[in-house]
């Protein structure tokens, strides 16, 4: 079973965690990683996108002119496709791009991307993070300490004192256990959990 340090607030070192081998020992599977990352993606897109179709441009009621007898081609509306200004055809209109994957392939997708990052020695395990009081100076010397100023920070509930002092550390984010997915882990450098995190997520993909 793969163990990692614990350390403290101050960087030391304070004692060593048992990973669990089902969650954060199992080898990573770049097929699913990648399947994942591109549904977070897609959930993300906002798909406001819209055009008008001919049906929706101002104008056109009237036809230019009569079928026959002018020498021209026939026309019904101004605003039919091939005029300028006319609707336009098959354009891109308002949808949701989201989609699932199988529980069994994001389940597998979240544990390659935490064994990847115990691979890579890019997992970091304090005992707890308490801030009394909304300080972006502390959690910056805490990060500046553990080495990982650029990190994904993981605890077992939200905490609102750690979320306003993160908020404005670019590259930082910070999460509850039950938010922790895919994308987020692979797009930091470190992936900082307290304790209790890794316990709570341990228990739900472990079993």
């Amino acid at each position: 079973m793969p163990k990692v340090a614990i350390r403290n607030m101050n960087g030391s070192e304070v004692g060593e965690l048992e990973l669990s081998q089902a969650v954060f020992g199992v080898e990573p599977n770049e097929t699913v990683l990648h399947e994942a990352v591109v549904m977070q993606q897609a959930a993300a897109r906002r798909g406001t996108h819209n055009v008008k179709n001919r049906s929706e441009v101002r104008g056109g009621g009237r036809k230019p002119w009569r079928q026959k007898g002018t020498g021209r081609a026939r026309q019904g509306s101004i605003r039919s496709p091939q005029w300028v200004g006319g609707g336009v055809v098959f354009g891109p209109t308002p949808r949701n791009y989201g989609y699932k994957l199988p529980k069994k392939v994001r389940r597998l997708a979240i544990k390659s991307a935490l064994s990847a990052k115990v691979k890579g020695d890019g997992l970091v395990v304090l005992d707890k993070l308490t801030l009394d009081a909304p300080k972006t100076k502390e959690i910056a010397q805490v990060l500046k300490n553990l080495d990982a100023e650029k990190a994904l920070i993981v605890c077992k509930d939200y905490d609102e004192n750690t979320s306003l002092s993160t908020r404005n550390i670019p590259g930082v984010t910070y999460i509850a256990a039950n938010k922790i997915n895919v994308l987020d882990v692979l797009a930091h450098d470190k992936l900082i959990m307290t304790v209790d995190a890794v316990s709570d997520v341990e228990e739900v993909l472990g079993s």
